[in-house]
C-alpha cells in the first residue's frame, strides 16, 4: 500500500467495497447506491461550505471522474440488457429503464461541470458555497441522484431480483469484476474466465 493509498483508505468518507461482494452482483449495485448517497451527503458539504473542504472535493473529484462512470457502464451494458430480456410485460419496465438512462446520460453531464467546478475551486483556493449558483449545482446534482438511486433501488433491483437466472448473475458478476480488475474465483478454488 502506498503512502497516498493508506491516506485514502484513513480519511475517506465514500467507503469501498468489498472485492468479495462482487460475487452477488445486484447486492453489490445496491451497496453501491449507498456509495452514491454518501457522495451526495459530501457534494452538499463542499457545495455549501464557504471554506474550502481541499481532502472532500478531491474524493468528489475522484469518485465523479472514476467511480460513477464505472457504476453507470454497469447498468447500462449490462443490468439494464439483462432485464430487457427477462423481464415480462407486466412489469412494466422498459419505460423506468428508458428515464434512467437519459437520466445516467444527464448525470455524467453534470458531474463534468461540478468537476469544472471543483478543479477551479481547487485552484483557486476558494470554496464552491461562495458563489450562489454554483452551490445550487452542487445541491440540485445531490437531490437528483438521490430520486434516481431511489428509484433503482424501489423498482429496478427487486424486480432483478424476481427475474434475472443465476447465469445472468454470473455474467453480470463477470463484468462487474473485470471492469474493476478483481479476479473471481469459483467455488471450487478456480479462476472464472
Amino acid at each position: 500500500m502506498t503512502g497516498q493509498d493508506a491516506r485514502t483508505s484513513q480519511t475517506s468518507l465514500i467507503e469501498r467495497l468489498p472485492p468479495e461482494l462482487v460475487h452477488e452482483p445486484l447486492n453489490w449495485l445496491f451497496a453501491e447506491h449507498y456509495r452514491h448517497r454518501q457522495l451526495c451527503q459530501l457534494i452538499e458539504r463542499v457545495g455549501t461550505a464557504t471554506v474550502l473542504l481541499g481532502d472532500e472535493a478531491q474524493e468528489i473529484l475522484d469518485f465523479l471522474r472514476h467511480d460513477m462512470p464505472l457504476h453507470v457502464i454497469d447498468e447500462e451494458d449490462d443490468l439494464f440488457p439483462l432485464l430487457r430480456r427477462r423481464c415480462q410485460p407486466a412489469d412494466e419496465l422498459d419505460a423506468v429503464l428508458g428515464a434512467l438512462s437519459a437520466e445516467h446520460r444527464d448525470d455524467l453531464t453534470h458531474a463534468q461541470t461540478l468537476i469544472d467546478r471543483l478543479q477551479k475551486a481547487l485552484m483557486d483556493g476558494r470554496a464552491p458555497g461562495h458563489d450562489l449558483q454554483t452551490r445550487q449545482l452542487f445541491v440540485d446534482f445531490a437531490a437528483r441522484e438521490r430520486r434516481h438511486i431511489a428509484l433503482e433501488n424501489a423498482v429496478v433491483l427487486p424486480i432483478a431480483r424476481l427475474r434475472l437466472t443465476a447465469a445472468d448473475l454470473r455474467s453480470l458478476s463477470i463484468r462487474i469484476a473485470a471492469r474493476r480488475g478483481v479476479l473471481l474465483e469459483t467455488p471450487m478454488g478456480e479462476t472464472a474466465s
